[in-house]
């Protein structure tokens, strides 16, 4: 099998990835999946800033790594015990493959799975150790029990969500991060109500997003946010009713809600942005957190915001999202021509571009680039 693996990181990542070529592209022994696991065949991966900031060193994990964590895909072989799945189905890819068992599953929140947080931090798998090794017999680290950045990937099955052969592969090759964290962080952390008001701080997949999920809910406003100027129009066409830069946001805020949103939802990783989009809410509103912050980035705001105005700080994680039954929901809205998902797509360049690929993403050029192996 190819992957892309990390083997060091490229200095302060200041520099051109196309030049420090973080990610090289090398043969590695293919595994056959253990009990529990299943061999998926990767059709295409899609390259996230979750992925970069691992390279960048905001995000630390174990090296060497095999990175990529959303992809679609074809079952090609089946561990013991792995009877709901079939070989050659179609299947999406989730970073977080729920134990089931644990405090958080039990509680119905899946993406906080204690035993799948413990598995991806460590670079192992969810059923067991690190299955990749290299050329000279090494361990490689799997990223978020997928290392979807390859033609092959061996994951738990519970990585897994199949989808119908009419979905698109471009189309649900977005479905496992960028739309399951946006709409999810729309649906079930904010629990956002038909003609609620929502400001989207950072228009990167997750903010489009969470953007295509406000539409979903029946928003009566929503507002747009980036400095790009150049992601303005995406927005617009994914069905925000306003956008601008964040010196404009209070305008358009208010100008939309007379008195400030009732849903914010931060998808910039910034703590900034963060006590930005605390300021523009409307008493008992809340921020929703989707972006990831550096980990020594801290957050300081008004403490009166919440007892004082009712206001809430809310954290998401890969949207609260319940993979198997939120699929299904984008598929469903998709078929009806409700979910224009085609939008976050860029375009599609080989797996063997993916350095050059870092550098267009870091640069705000692109939002979703696939791989093709």
């Amino acid at each position: 099998m190819r992957a892309a693996i990390l083997r060091e990181l490229p200095g302060d990542g200041s520099g051109s990835y196309a030049q420090s070529l973080p990610l090289s592209i090398e043969e590695l022994p293919t595994q056959l999946p253990r009990a529990g696991e299943v061999g998926v065949d990767i059709v295409y991966s899609s390259l996230c800033h979750s992925d970069l900031s691992v390279i960048n060193g905001s995000r630390p994990r174990p090296l060497p790594m095999a990175l990529g964590h959303e992809a679609v895909g074809r079952i090609a072989s089946l561990g013991e015990g792995v009877g709901h799945l079939e070989i050659g189905a179609k299947v999406v890819l989730v970073f977080v493959p729920s134990c089931g068992d644990c405090r958080a599953c039990a509680a119905g929140r899946p993406a906080l799975c204690h035993r799948a947080a413990a598995s991806n931090a460590s670079g192992d798998l969810l059923h067991g150790p690190a299955l990749l090794r290299g050329a000279g017999g090494e361990r490689v680290n799997h990223h978020l029990g997928v290392s979807a950045f390859a033609d092959h990937a061996v994951v738990a099955a519970e990585s897994v969500v199949p989808v119908d052969e009419d979905v698109p592969d471009e189309v649900a090759a977005m479905f496992g991060c960028a739309v399951l964290t946006g709409i999810g962080a729309i649906r079930h952390t904010a629990k956002l109500e038909a003609g609620q008001s929502v400001v989207v701080y950072g228009l990167g997949a997750v903010g489009l997003a969470a953007i295509m999920g406000a539409v979903l809910a029946g928003a009566g406003s929503i507002i747009a946010i980036d400095p790009n100027t150049a992601k303005h129009e995406l927005a617009l066409a994914a069905g925000a009713t306003a956008a601008g830069t964040p010196e404009q946001a209070r305008e358009l805020v208010a100008a939309a809600t007379g008195d400030g949103a009732d849903v914010a939802i931060e998808a910039s990783g910034s703590a900034r942005v963060i006590g930005e989009a605390l300021e523009v809410l409307t008493r008992g509103g809340a921020v929703v957190c989707v972006g990831l912050p550096h980990p020594e980035a801290e957050l300081t705001v008004p403490a009166l915001s919440f007892a004082g105005a009712g206001k809430r700080l809310l954290g998401s994680y890969m949207g609260d999202a319940r993979p198997a039954e939120d699929i299904a929901f984008f598929v469903g809205a998709w078929r009806e021509g409700r979910l224009p998902v085609h939008l976050l797509h860029s375009d599609t360049r080989p797996l063997g571009e993916i350095n050059q690929a870092l550098d267009a993403l870091a640069g705000g050029r692109v939002i979703r680039r696939l791989l093709k192996p």
